[in-house]
């Protein structure tokens, strides 16, 4: 069985997201729905899984910063410097990791709901705008400056 799965699954992927891990890869040691222990109440069944640690790999990550810079002289003890500065250059999506971690019951698509699918894009801080304000998943932004030095 697959553990990516990048193509939506009925009755699993929400509308607006990217399906990136296969739900039916994984088996919940809880029924989402009772609360009890998936199967019979023992000790071998009510047990996390044996995926090691660092296993999954999310989406691909591009930065694709530049910043440019270009000094003009307008006298012997004056310049004038024009900067401009591209961030996300090439409008890439950034998406972040999966954030429904309830794997559900395999086969029954109502219990795994949202698991596994990429639902928000993220990328870092450009200190344009700021955290918080909109500089931390915003598409390309284009910033200049002129700058006049004596």
């Amino acid at each position: 069985m697959p553990l990516y799965e990048h193509k939506p699954i009925p009755g699993v992927t929400q509308p607006g997201t990217v399906q990136w891990l296969n739900p039916n890869a994984f088996v919940s040691a809880v029924d989402p729905s009772t609360g009890a222990c998936n199967g019979a109440d023992t000790r071998q069944n009510c047990q996390f899984g044996n995926l090691g640690r660092n296993a999954l790999r999310g989406a691909h990550f591009t930065w694709s910063d530049l910043y440019l810079t270009k000094w003009f002289r307008l006298s012997e003890k004056t310049r004038l410097r024009f900067d401009t500065q591209f961030f996300n250059l090439f409008n890439h999506p950034n998406f972040a990791l999966p954030s429904m971690v309830l794997a559900g019951i395999p086969g029954k698509p109502s219990t795994q709901t949202g698991f596994g699918a990429l639902t928000y894009s993220t990328s870092p801080p450009t200190g344009l705008l700021g955290v918080g304000l909109g500089g931390d998943s915003t598409p390309r932004m284009i910033a200049f400056q002129l700058r006049l030095e004596f």
